[in-house]
């Protein structure tokens, strides 16, 4: 039951390290493209479409099977790889929710006024995105470790 466990937040750590790699490779420049009314409507479209049970269910589920691998390694030689994993996923929520939540939500109030609402957000949420990737990437490298040590 441990490896499935683990197995499973080390998928779900790999789809949402992927989803953010993306943002920062290809959506952000891609709509950067745009002009502002684009841009600005572009993200709202997709603030709006992200929150729905396929992205919950992994962005929440890598951390929460994370903590619950956790549990059910203790005393094993890969439980610091999992409590690693489990940190860095634990701060893509927390960032997500300090940085990125507030700025979508921003955006979302910030009216018809295009290029100033573009202005207030996108440097701000493209920076913020790229150390979320990095943060989700290094949970995923950690679970990696976790799955590789409890093979040895």
């Amino acid at each position: 039951m441990s490896t499935v466990v683990l197995v499973a937040a080390l998928v779900a750590a790999g789809l949402i390290a992927g989803l953010f790699y993306a943002y920062a490779c290809s959506v952000m420049p891609g709509l950067a493209r745009g002009d502002d009314k684009t841009f600005v409507e572009g993200m709202r479209g997709i603030n709006i479409a992200i929150v729905n049970p396929v992205f919950m269910l992994t962005f929440l589920g890598a951390p929460l099977l994370a903590g619950v691998a956790v549990f059910l390694h203790l005393g094993e030689p890969a439980l610091p790889w999992v409590i690693a994993g489990f940190a860095f996923l634990a701060g893509m929520v927390l960032l997500t929710g300090a940085v990125h939540i507030p700025l979508n939500n921003a955006l979302e109030r910030g009216g018809d006024d295009y290029a100033a609402v573009r202005a207030a957000f996108e440097t701000t949420w493209v920076r913020w995105n790229v150390l979320r990737a990095l943060v989700s990437t290094a949970g995923f490298g950690c679970l990696v470790g976790a799955v590789l040590t409890g093979r040895g």
